[in-house]
C-alpha cells in the first residue's frame, strides 16, 4: 500500500483534480449542447432584459419540479463557464432566488440571431462525430492518416455522400459558420473585395459566404465551386453560380479566389496542389489576381490562452477528422513558395482566424 508523504499531500491533490477536470471535460460541451436542446438561451432572450428566475425559467422549460434544483445545478456550470450571468434577486428570505441573464456568449446560441451557432455546434457534437474518438489511441498505431475513415470505414467527405441526412447537417453547420464569419470580414475588411470583379469561393459549400460577399459587393460576380453533391443542394438564387468539380483537379479562373476554412482540412502536399490550382485560376497581381485564405494563423505564446487553447483544439480536431492541420505563419509560407507564389499577407483580425491574401 503507497504511503503519502504530508508534506505532498496536497500537490498530489492538486493533481487529482487537475486529471479530473479533464477527464470530466465532456460533461461542458454535452450541458451547453442540454441547454440549447431546451431552449435556456431562448426562453432568457425573449425575457425583455430582464434576469428570469429559475423558477420562471423551469416554468417556460416545462421542467418538472422534481427537476427544478437540477436545472440550477445546471445552470451553475453554464454560468461558472461564461455561458450565463447567475445572480440573486434577495427576495424569498436569506440567499432569494436564482435570476439569469445572457452573456456575449450565450447570445450566440439563440435561435433568432441570425448568427447563431447552433447549428455548427450541432455538426461538431453529433454523435458520428464524438464516437470517432473512441478509437483515438488505436489510430495512434496505425498508418491510417484520418480518425474518421478508421472509426467508420470512409472519409468524411464519402460519408457525407453517401449519407443525405449527415450532408444536411455538415453543411448547415458549415453554412452557420460562414453566416458568422463573413458578415464580421465584410464589414470589418471590405478593402479585401473591393476592385474585384469576379470570385470563386472553392469548398464553398452551400453558398452562404458567396452570397454575402456578393450582396456587400454587388460588382464581384461570386461563384461557388464544390464537389457535385454539394453544389446539388445550393439554394435557386440569382446573385452566385455553382459549379461541381474537384479543386485537386482544376479551379475556375476568375479575379480570385476564395479558400475557408479549406485548406486546414488537408495535407501539405494536398495544400500545394490546391494552390497551384488556385494560382492558375487567377491573372497577375497587377491586374489584382489573388487568393483570399480565411483560416487560422497558429500563435503557440500568444497572451490570450483561450485563443491560444481553441486553435490547439481545432488543430487536434482536423488532425483526426480529416487529416489536416492549423498552421503558423513559418508553414503558410513554406506551402505558398512550394506553390509558386511571390508574397502574402497576413490579417490577424478575427478571434482565432486571420485573413491571408496570397499573391502570384
Amino acid at each position: 500500500m503507497a504511503i503519502v508523504e504530508v508534506d505532498k499531500a496536497e500537490d498530489l491533490a492538486l493533481a487529482q483534480a487537475h486529471v479530473w477536470k479533464y477527464i470530466f471535460n465532456f460533461i461542458n460541451s454535452m450541458a451547453l449542447k442540454c441547454a440549447c436542446d431546451l431552449g435556456i438561451p431562448d426562453v432568457i432572450a425573449n425575457h425583455g432584459g430582464r434576469p428570469v428566475t429559475l423558477t420562471d425559467l423551469a416554468t417556460a422549460l416545462s421542467i418538472p419540479a422534481v427537476k427544478t434544483d437540477c436545472l440550477r445545478r445546471l445552470m451553475r456550470i453554464l454560468g461558472h463557464n461564461g455561458f450565463f450571468v447567475r445572480q440573486t434577486n434577495g427576495e424569498g428570505g436569506e440567499g432569494g432566488e436564482e435570476t439569469y441573464l445572457l452573456t456575449p456568449s450565450s447570445k450566440l446560441l439563440v435561435k433568432d440571431n441570425p448568427l447563431n451557432l447552433l447549428d455548427f455546434m450541432e455538426e461538431e457534437l453529433h454523435p458520428v462525430f464524438v464516437s470517432s474518438w473512441h478509437y483515438f489511441s488505436e489510430w495512434f498505431k496505425t498508418a491510417e492518416q484520418r480518425l474518421f475513415k478508421m472509426a467508420h470505414g470512409v472519409s468524411l467527405w464519402e460519408y457525407n455522400s453517401q449519407h443525405p441526412e449527415m450532408n444536411t447537417v455538415f453543411n448547415a453547420g458549415m453554412a452557420s459558420d460562414a453566416r458568422f464569419l463573413m458578415n464580421v470580414v465584410v464589414r470589418k475588411c471590405p478593402e479585401v473585395y473591393q476592385g474585384l470583379n469576379s470570385l470563386v469561393d472553392v469548398g464553398g459549400g452551400t453558398g452562404t459566404a458567396a452570397r454575402i460577399i456578393a450582396e456587400a459587393f454587388p460588382n464581384v460576380k461570386c461563384s461557388v465551386y464544390d464537389l457535385p453533391h454539394v453544389v446539388a443542394t445550393l439554394p435557386k438564387n440569382d446573385i452566385i453560380q455553382g459549379i461541381g468539380g474537384s479543386m485537386f483537379e482544376s479551379i475556375p479562373s476568375t479575379h480570385a479566389v476564395q479558400l475557408k476554412w479549406v485548406l486546414h482540412d488537408w495535407s501539405d502536399e494536398e495544400c500545394v496542389v490546391i494552390l497551384k490550382n488556385a494560382k492558375k485560376a487567377i491573372p497577375s497581381r497587377e491586374v489584382g489576381g489573388k487568393v483570399i485564405i480565411l483560416d487560422m494563423v497558429v500563435v503557440e505564446n500568444a497572451d490570450n490562452l483561450d485563443l491560444t487553447e481553441t486553435q490547439f483544439l481545432f488543430d487536434v480536431l482536423v488532425m483526426v477528422d480529416v487529416g489536416g492541420k492549423e498552421r503558423t505563419e513559418q508553414e503558410w509560407k513554406k506551402l505558398f513558395k512550394e506553390a509558386g507564389f511571390t508574397d502574402y499577407k497576413i490579417k490577424p483580425v478575427l478571434g482565432v482566424r486571420s485573413i491571408i491574401e496570397v499573391y502570384p
